[in-house]
């Protein structure tokens, strides 16, 4: 069993970049000419879809209706394996990740994620108010923001999840557009963060919850958000993940 897993993993890893490798060029492009950057965040869904595809991986997505819905929004969604990013990536559009600086130091990797998304140092204050008012100006350009509220991988138990920061649902206030809440219901045991990089063959399930809208006072609003997404997320990682 573990040669297979072993076996499937390199293959999946040769699809990741193989089809990282064929789009770069427009990638690059995409980056380098202004004005074309929300279609360079568009082609991240392209290679999620060809990623997926080609590893045979069946994704459902529930209530996708939620986010055609609303005009602009902040997803927010429990971390638990390296596969959420292209998971996500499937379904968002145009949307910004705001995820950890390290994805930055990634050969070539690096260089789209950094000049597409948002890499942030979480230990760097600077950087953390960087971060911020970079935020505040993609959504005034009218793109999306997708953000892990528990900043990183933090659980060592999931599907628990651990708590949630403030950001997103400050950002969520400020700017009064709404959270929309999605689950990651088995991400964390089709690629564990174990550091084995171990794929297992299961189908991808991903939940869009109905959005949250800000409301009364600032304190009020940002407090009820973030326990209303993280309860509903975590209600349904218990269920989706429920011994049979």
């Amino acid at each position: 069993m573990r040669l297979l897993r072993r076996i499937y993993s390199t293959y999946g890893t040769i699809i990741f970049l193989g089809s990282f490798l064929v789009l770069l060029p427009l990638f690059i492009i995409t980056i380098e000419v202004p004005g074309l950057k929300k279609y360079g965040r568009m082609l991240n869904g392209i290679w999620a879809k060809v990623f997926f595809t080609g590893l045979l991986m069946r994704v459902k997505v529930e209530n996708r209706h939620f986010l055609k819905e609303q005009p602009q929004y902040i997803i927010v969604a429990n971390h638990f394996s390296y596969l959420d990013i292209p998971v996500i990536g499937l379904m968002s559009g145009d949307a910004v990740f705001v995820g950890k600086s390290s994805i930055g130091k990634v050969p070539l990797f690096g260089y789209m994620f950094k000049r597409l998304h948002i890499a942030v140092d979480r230990a760097s204050f600077r950087s953390r108010g960087e971060t911020l008012k970079r935020t505040k100006e993609i959504i005034d350009e009218g793109s999306n923001i997708i953000i892990f509220p528990e900043g990183g991988i933090r659980s060592t138990d999931p599907p628990k999840i651990s708590s949630f920061k403030d950001g997103a649902f400050n950002l969520a206030f400020e700017k009064q557009i709404p959270i929309i809440p999605v689950t990651l219901s088995y991400n964390h045991l089709i690629l564990p963060d174990d550091n084995k990089f171990l794929l297992n063959y299961k189908p991808v399930k991903v939940v869009i919850h109905a959005p949250v809208i800000p409301k009364g006072s600032e304190k009020e609003a940002v407090a009820d958000m973030k326990l209303h997404c993280h309860q509903v997320i975590q209600e349904q990682l218990w269920k989706d993940n429920r011994p049979h």
